[in-house]
């Protein structure tokens, strides 16, 4: 067990533990140990965001971070945005205004967008692409990941 750790961390609201080698990315925690696939594994340098995911409510790159410094930590995924059956909005208005090609970006946008939206509810063109910036698609030119971003928020705005 030299170089193991155990790692507890509450992940879309149920607690989950795994033994792991001390030197795992989260992402490849979330994904290897828990089966939680929607985080995908891009650049593992950070620069792409496809691995975003919000830990303790602040969206962050989870292969920039060690899954042992998460221990006791709380982790939503791309996964657990969905309740009841129902897509979350912003899961939604990326169906509606086709934000999406290939897919692969699609939920680390979504998570980047989550905390945008928090900040900033109704953000013009502007606004999204400054707070997307770290999330890079390769298929779309990002025109209806704006659309879908600023119609979740007006979603929001309308369903207070």
């Amino acid at each position: 067990m030299d170089g193991q750790v155990t790692v507890r961390v509450k992940v879309n609201g149920e607690t989950r533990e795994a033994v792991i080698d001390a030197r795992v990315p989260l992402v490849q925690l979330l994904r290897d140990e828990f089966g939680l696939t929607g985080t995908h594994f891009g650049c593992l340098t950070g620069h792409c965001g496809a691995c975003t995911i919000a830990l303790n409510g602040s969206a962050v790159k989870s292969c920039t971070i060690l899954a042992a410094s998460a221990d006791g930590d709380e982790i939503l995924t791309i996964e657990g945005l969905a309740e009841g059956g129902e897509l979350h909005p912003l899961q939604q208005s990326f169906w509606d205004e086709q934000g999406f090609q290939c897919g692969y970006c699609t939920p680390g946008m979504i998570m980047t967008a989550r905390e945008l939206l928090a900040e900033k509810p109704q953000p013009d063109d502007t606004e999204v692409r400054a707070g997307i910036s770290g999330n890079l698609c390769r298929c779309t030119g990002y025109q209806n990941i704006v659309k879908a971003i600023q119609r979740a928020g007006d979603e929001r705005r309308i369903s207070r």
